[in-house]
């Protein structure tokens, strides 16, 4: 959900927002007391009139206010044929709403406005690394018919298309219960047999229910953690507490970075910091379990292995299969 930092984002362009429509008031106001005097005068004797008013309800008067308001309505009619006589809309010098149902505050009595929830989603995919990509790679376009049925895990005894329908229900699960139990996903597999598209399919549904997802390949992610750690990047700052403190944190493809020393604890860091913190993360590799707790230490990969889902992808090559289909997708219809 939004951090304080990010609820601070959209209330600053609230303000902005506002400043903005008042400016812009102000100058439709100038134009026309300028072009049209006598508007001016019609608004100088509306405040005499309110100012007159409110000075007698001060003094314990009780009466006139329907002749107030009868003659601030004429007048406010006088004032509004006179902008249409010159060609211009009835509320020229009305405040200009870019939201009229919150007026450009965000909320609408003690509830978030939709511009605001349409705001904090805008804000959570510019802050995922992901993109537009969540457009084609969601759960509206994965599709089963890479799996083959023929290629067989043979320590389960699933083949290639089970086991990813055993994983999607898995992946569903996890979403389906986000937000209410603390959990991790482990996602690994050969190369090309769907872990980063599982991994979006993830992504783009938390993100629609508000969630604050953020990826990064573990290239991109070893390289903020060096520049903040080496080089006192201060841009790295921002990046390094989404990363701790995100919702869902995606590594992807971890294995095929550089690994050295400084890897690898650095990956017990992350790890180990999220799961004090019961931050959910999501781990994609290519690398199997030995190949992985060789790389990494058995200290990283125990904390892995008892805090983490494993979930293990099989089959053959899908970017392969589907440049020899020409990129069509029989399943879903899709390039």
């Amino acid at each position: 959900m939004l951090q304080n930092a990010q609820y601070d984002t959209i209330m600053r362009e609230y303000n902005r927002r506002q400043l903005h429509n008042r400016q812009r008031q102000q100058e439709h106001i100038e134009e026309i007391y300028q072009k049209l005097p006598a508007i001016r005068k019609i608004d100088q004797s509306v405040a005499a009139l309110t100012l007159e008013k409110t000075k007698a309800l001060l003094a314990g008067a009780s009466n006139g206010t329907a002749d107030l308001k009868e003659s601030i309505r004429t007048l406010s009619a006088k004032r509004r044929r006179l902008l249409m006589e010159e060609g211009y809309p009835e509320d020229y010098l009305d405040m200009q709403y870019t939201c009229p149902r919150c007026q450009d505050t965000g909320y609408v009595g003690n509830e978030k406005c939709l511009c605001f929830k349409k705001a904090a989603l805008e804000l959570l995919y510019a802050q995922s690394n992901l993109g537009e990509i969540l457009e084609k790679e969601n759960f509206a376009h994965f599709s089963f018919r890479y799996y083959s049925a023929t290629i067989k895990n043979e320590a389960t005894g699933l083949n290639a298309y089970q086991t990813a329908l055993l994983a999607v229900e898995k992946a569903k699960n996890f979403i389906g219960q986000f937000g209410s139990s603390f959990q991790n996903l482990f996602l690994y597999g050969d190369t090309g047999v769907g872990k980063t598209f599982l991994s979006h399919c993830i992504a783009k549904e938390l993100l629609d229910q508000a969630y604050w997802v953020v990826y990064f390949t573990a290239f991109d992610l070893f390289d903020l953690f060096a520049r903040r750690t080496f080089d006192r990047d201060e841009e790295a700052a921002p990046w390094m507490d989404s990363v701790f403190s995100c919702d869902l944190l995606i590594i992807d493809d971890l294995g095929t970075e550089l690994t050295n020393s400084f890897v690898s604890s650095q990956l017990f860091l992350c790890v180990n910091e999220r799961l004090m913190r019961q931050k959910s993360t999501l781990i994609s590799t290519n690398l199997g379990i030995r190949q992985f707790s060789d790389t990494y230490s058995e200290r990283t990969f125990s904390r892995i292995a008892s805090n983490y889902e494993m979930i293990k992808l099989i089959g053959q090559d899908i970017r392969k299969q589907k440049t020899l289909s020409g990129g069509y997708d029989y399943g879903t219809g899709q390039q």
